[in-house]
């Protein structure tokens, strides 16, 4: 009785505050504080966006290919203009970049909300809206990770990466659970708008957040190509950076296209609507957010390897057992489990990469990182899409399930040398 009476005492309370800010230490920023909650809102909107997007393509036209290539459209931009993106976040004030960039993508969901509504939705406005958001999160994107360092402190900045991810995964908890309810009531198109609504949350949160101004070093400023080459010349040198992005790239086209091809199995498979949808992303998304949480308590103490090799070892693993079971149940235990190891994994990459980074490179490397992310899953839903009207879906899936596999067994087995190479390029670059 007397620990659960010094809970209740100011003490106690303070104790209880201690050992958060412990555990989740990006916290103790102010600004991260006024970050967070405004981000969480917006990201919830996002995801409402996409579920809905899913859905209304699939009973517009029936296919899963072109749930694929709306999916693609989204993210294709990423591809060809990440890399200019990540020049102008190391040039210009990243606060300003992200205003900008959340601003237009609140426009895009109001027109996509409108057409909906309307009854005027067509697959091509669908495409075009859906490149444009493309194109706007080709900065965004990594604008906002880049900003991460100017919030928190260095040793911090895994925590925030961790809860930034969080915040991302958490949201396909709450989003996809309200698009499935708002879609069957009301429609897509409430969907769209309500998204288009969130953005003033994240409006907001940017307008308390006060960082310094940068001033760009004499680099940053010269030919926006020849920063383009240098940044990739710096990546491609970094023994862990290079490493990581390949790793990503195949995750990308192999792993996360799965996501697009849920709306598929949930209707197909499962017999579910729209709210079904919804608990199959949920589930996934708490998985995420518990991976999420252990990454910002434990990326201390545990060895990065065991979350990147092993966190994707297991979302393999799971998704291959989700492709082969017809027991609800147990398909969520499996949605579970793949989401808490691809966000083991992919949290664990993004912080490595951050953490290793110098700052004048920051912007262009994140960019690299996010194009090959991001950008390669077009290829990914495209592929996953074709194969799954050749295949079916559940092959589809597995076909990527074993690649991924492969190269987190490649991984493991090179890993020694990529840590002694690493120690090398930090020796000769003191020299």
């Amino acid at each position: 009785m007397q620990g659960t009476s010094n809970l209740l005492r100011p003490g106690g309370t303070r104790s209880i505050k201690a050992s958060l800010l412990s555990a989740f230490p990006a916290f103790q920023s102010p600004n991260f504080r006024s970050y967070f909650p405004g981000q969480v809102v917006s990201m919830v909107g996002t995801w409402i966006q996409m579920v809905a997007q899913g859905w209304l393509v699939l009973e517009l036209t029936g296919s899963a290919f072109d749930v694929g290539l709306a999916a693609a459209a989204s993210t294709l931009p990423t591809l060809f203009l990440s890399l200019i993106g990540g020049v102008i976040v190391d040039r210009y004030p990243r606060r300003t970049i992200i205003l900008w960039t959340q601003s237009s993508s609140m426009v895009l969901a109001f027109i996509l909300g409108i057409f909906a509504l309307t009854g005027t939705v067509t697959m091509p406005i669908i495409l075009v809206l859906s490149f444009l958001l493309g194109c706007v999160n080709a900065i965004n994107v990594p604008a906002l990770q880049a900003f991460l360092s100017e919030m928190v402190e260095r040793e911090h900045l895994s925590s925030a990466i961790a809860l930034n991810s969080a915040i991302y995964n958490g949201s396909r908890v709450i989003g996809p659970a309200i698009a499935g309810v708002l879609i069957a009531v009301a429609g897509t198109g409430a969907a769209f708008m309500l998204n288009g609504f969130s953005f003033f949350a994240v409006l907001l949160s940017l307008f308390m957040i006060k960082v310094g101004t940068r001033s760009p070093s004499p680099t940053e400023s010269g030919h926006p190509v020849r920063a383009i080459t240098d940044g990739l010349r710096y990546s491609w040198h970094h023994p862990l950076i290079r490493t990581i992005v390949i790793f990503i790239a195949v995750i990308s086209i192999f792993g996360w296209s799965y996501v697009t091809m849920l709306p598929v199995v949930a209707k197909r498979s499962f017999n579910m609507d729209a709210t079904g949808l919804g608990y199959l992303y949920g589930v996934s998304g708490i998985g995420s957010v518990i991976g999420t949480v252990l990454i910002s308590m434990y990326s201390r103490r545990v060895d990065r390897l065991v979350f990147i090799a092993g966190g994707t070892i297991l979302f393999a693993l799971s998704l291959i057992g989700f492709t082969y079971t017809l027991s609800l149940p147990l398909a969520l235990f499996f949605l579970f489990l793949c989401g808490f190891g691809l966000v083991a994994a992919v949290a664990t990459m993004s912080a490595t990469i951050q953490g290793t980074v110098e700052d004048r490179y920051r912007g262009r490397v994140m960019s690299l990182y996010m194009m090959v992310f991001m950008g390669f899953m077009p290829i990914g839903n495209l592929q996953v899409g074709w194969l799954s009207e050749q295949f079916g879906t559940g092959p589809a899936i597995r076909f990527g399930c074993l690649v991924t596999l492969f190269a987190a067994v490649v991984i493991i087995f090179y890993s020694r040398r990529v840590r002694s190479d690493y120690q090398r390029y930090r020796e000769e670059s003191k020299l």
